[in-house]
């Protein structure tokens, strides 16, 4: 199972998860175009190796296996996997902020 972002993230967006991931799996990162859009980062879960390092940086604990997210944010499990499978507009209409764009 993949870790997934939640709730403490938002307006947050402390990228020390960005910068310890092996595999660039948590977007958007400062650099990129879309930081400043959206509310909050998001971990993609067909990229994930569970290998753990993003949680322990998190300065707001925002940051869980997915196994693990409180059951008031399991919520998160989805928006982290749509932010990367729907489109901006629809991400947008789902959830009420920034989808990604391609």
């Amino acid at each position: 199972m993949a870790f997934v972002i939640t709730q403490p993230c938002i307006g947050t967006k402390d990228t020390a998860c960005v910068e310890v991931c092996p595999v660039d799996c948590i977007h958007p990162g400062k650099s990129e175009e879309q930081y400043d859009e959206v509310e909050q980062l998001y971990i993609n879960p067909d990229e994930c190796i569970e290998c753990g390092a993003c949680e322990p940086v998190c300065p707001v604990q925002a940051i869980f296996p997915e196994d693990d997210v409180p059951d008031d944010a399991k919520s998160f499990i989805e928006k982290n996997a749509d932010w990367y499978s729907l489109s901006a507009e629809d991400f947008q209409a789902k959830w009420g902020s920034p989808g990604k764009k391609s």
